[in-house]
């Protein structure tokens, strides 16, 4: 079964446009190892890699990687992430495949998304996480108006896509080549009621700023990273 991986961006909110997105470093390991570290833990080895910012970097890095299968596939520079999925279709073989985004990561078990997708009978399931607010919260009393308590970016009430995604591939029937995946595609397997949402309670962060990828290499180096499962955590 293939897993296709988005990782066609930039790093311009990481502060450095030198790298692609995809490889910058969480311990000593780019993050794109990390996720394709998750769906290995599971013996899912075939990868398909939708390529884009400085893709050669990306080949260069992974062409040594002999205990995996890896498929790079330049998908153009500013492709949307629905026309990107939309390219690889003919590397799909199988009935369904999974797929997700270059810099998420998540302790989630990839063989449960599976099951429930096989189990709800549809097109596409996508993995809805809670995000971590980037802001803390304040607590006012209603009647006095006094500050009773803070809390330090708190657990979002909301649930947003997280990716790990798994589609049948029916799922290139509703792509068009400039589809945002997360907009226009997902909008028509709304319509249609082909969309599902398996819910994950755990560990789940986006490396989008840099901030965001000291908090990822300060949890690697602590020895506290959730989405290790491989190491048994």
């Amino acid at each position: 079964m293939k897993v296709v991986i988005l990782c066609g961006g930039k790093g311009t909110r990481m502060g450095n446009e030198e790298l692609p997105k995809a490889l910058f470093l969480v311990g000593d390991k780019p993050i794109l190892w990390h996720i394709m570290r998750i769906y290995a833990h599971y013996g899912l080895k075939d990868f398909v890699l939708c390529l884009g910012y400085k893709a050669n970097n990306i080949r260069k890095y992974f062409s040594d990687v002999k205990s995996w299968k890896i498929n790079f596939v330049d998908t153009g520079l500013g492709t949307n992430t629905g026309g990107r999925i939309r390219m690889i279709r003919n590397y799909i073989n199988d009935d369904y495949f999974l797929a997700t985004y270059g810099d998420g990561l998540a302790d989630v078990n990839i063989l449960d998304i599976i099951k429930f997708h096989k189990n709800h009978k549809k097109i596409a399931t996508l993995t809805a996480v809670k995000p971590r607010s980037p802001f803390g919260i304040v607590g006012i009393d209603s009647h006095t108006k006094a500050v009773t308590h803070f809390e330090e970016k708190p657990i979002s009430d909301h649930w947003i896509n997280g990716g790990f995604f798994v589609f049948n591939k029916e799922i290139f029937n509703y792509l068009r080549d400039d589809d945002v995946l997360e907009r226009d595609t997902f909008r028509r397997l709304v319509k249609d009621k082909n969309l599902v949402a398996f819910k994950h309670n755990g560990f789940w962060e986006c490396m989008d700023t840099y901030k965001d990828n000291l908090r990822l290499n300060e949890l690697w180096s602590n020895n506290n990273a959730p989405w290790a499962i491989w190491k048994g955590k």
